[in-house]
């Protein structure tokens, strides 16, 4: 999957596109401390989750799609 559809991650965000693109950029900032860390070696002073699905994709956005897609990421709302 190298680009999900809006319509397949939509509803995972509870169809609102505002928390899509929250949970998403959330996540990418996630692999991106992860990727960051691995480069200075330290992994091990932080909980850093990798990426959670298999890509070829190198686009951090892409990959936080990709797993929103394959519901390997969940969120709470405020209410």
């Amino acid at each position: 999957m190298d680009r999900p559809r809006i319509d397949e991650v939509l509803p995972r965000a509870g169809g609102s596109r505002y928390a899509l693109v929250m949970i998403a950029a959330k996540r990418a900032r996630q692999i991106n401390n992860y990727y960051h860390s691995l480069g200075e070696g330290t992994l091990g002073m932080e909980e850093l989750t990798p990426p959670l699905v298999s890509t070829r994709s190198t686009n951090l956005l892409t990959i936080a799609f990709e797993e929103i897609a394959d519901g390997k990421l969940g969120f709470k709302t405020g209410e």
